[in-house]
């Protein structure tokens, strides 16, 4: 590893988007993806990087193809975006994605331009390239707030600033300390905290008995009755939570709403790994009122996969989803008038009984830290607080 050096800049070379610079003495290049060689750089770079983690999980080679391209991810197709390689004498060093989700400004009603998929070389110069490029990228879209790491799949933002020990539960990410302090060193500064709680049956958590007469309470009084997801009815249950999801997070922080489309998509998702108890919808009179989604964790059997998806991988995959005892709960919405009323303790309450007897260690991933009505339920609820994420942001004068 070379270490940062005086740098300077040596002029355009030869294509829009490329540029060159001496930095401690050798030649670093910037460039936009033109090509799948580069696109196919882009995807495999972080393999590479992080192959000697021992906490980082490396995701499937076939799915992150998929990101990458807008027939097969609809995400693309209301974004504007560019993706950015940095090289050090022909080898990566660096890449990052800086994108305008038009949706999402228009729902906002603001400018934020976002950058994701950041990954990169402990290095100053590699860092500053690539985040400099992707704020003059931003700056060219009009854009007057840089935001990120914002990632092109659903739930997947920000920095671990808390809890780098922990591998990473399925669709999450994992990165290094040093990412933060590239980020800050740049002049990014903390928009919003996600939080990450976890409870663990096989060693010996308990839901404390009070909820389990509360929620009993609860039930009755409201006449809730939670069903488990129909696998009959995937379609129709998948835009049920759709649904619920737009009514419900409508005024959290960095949401804006889900086209109903995607249940399509969704339903898709869920099909091979889901386990219909864990996916549990709440109704009164046969109206839906909320939901918890919860998804087996199969980034635990996919750590010695390499990101390959091999026939050994598959049947890893095939027997051992069954038997999983990992999960994460993806997902949950309580439309607003059955909020604060015990409805999220009734959901959380059902999901243990459903799981305990797999003694199973569960996370709960991204609640955003001014969500008091989510943040309050896990506390009372005595899941532990292990892991935060970090969302940065940046003021772009036009």
């Amino acid at each position: 590893m070379r270490a940062s050096g005086a740098s300077a800049f040596t002029g355009t070379a030869g294509k829009p988007g490329k540029s060159k610079f001496i930095s401690g003495g050798l030649t670093i290049e910037i460039r936009q993806v033109n090509s799948k060689a580069d696109l196919r750089r882009f995807i495999t770079f972080p393999y590479r990087l992080h192959r000697q983690h021992a906490q980082w999980i490396a995701p499937v080679q076939l799915e992150q193809k998929k990101i990458f391209n807008p027939g097969k991810n609809k995400f693309l197709q209301h974004c504007e975006y560019a993706l950015f390689l940095v090289f050090e004498e022909k080898q990566v060093i660096g890449r990052i994605a800086a994108f305008v989700n038009h949706v999402a400004n228009e729902y906002w009603q603001e400018q934020i331009g976002f950058f994701g998929h950041y990954e990169c070389i402990d290095d100053r110069d590699a860092a500053f390239l690539l985040l400099k490029k992707a704020e003059d990228w931003l700056r060219g879209q009009k854009m007057r707030t840089m935001r990120g790491p914002w990632n092109f799949v659903s739930q997947d933002f920000g920095l671990i600033v808390e809890g780098y020990e922990l591998a990473p539960t399925v669709l999450s990410s994992w990165n290094p300390p040093y990412y933060n302090e590239q980020l800050l060193q740049f002049g990014l500064n903390k928009a919003r905290d996600m939080l990450v709680y976890n409870c663990d049956i096989s060693r010996g958590y308990l839901i404390p008995q009070r909820f389990v007469d509360f929620t009993e309470r609860i039930a009755e009084r409201y006449r809730v009755r939670i069903r488990p997801l129909d696998m009959k009815n995937l379609l129709r249950d998948a835009r049920t939570i759709v649904r619920l999801t737009n009514i419900s997070l409508s005024r959290n922080w960095g949401f804006y709403p889900i086209a109903e489309e995607e249940a399509e998509d969704i339903a898709a998702d869920l099909k091979p790994i889901v386990h219909p108890d864990a996916v549990l919808i709440a109704e009164i009179d046969d109206k839906p009122i909320g939901y918890i989604l919860a998804i087996p964790d199969v980034n635990h059997l996919l750590r010695k996969s390499h990101g390959r998806l091999g026939p050994f991988t598959l049947l890893r995959l095939l027997v051992g989803i069954k038997s999983l005892n990992r999960y994460r709960i993806w997902a949950m919405g309580i439309i607003p008038e059955y909020q604060k009323k015990g409805i999220s303790i009734l959901l959380f309450k059902r999901l243990n009984e459903v799981l305990a007897p797999r003694r199973v260690y569960v996370e709960a991933n991204w609640v955003l830290e001014d969500n008091a009505l989510m943040n309050n339920a896990l506390r009372q609820l005595q899941f532990d607080l292990v892991k935060r994420y970090r969302v940065y942001e940046k003021k772009l004068i036009n």
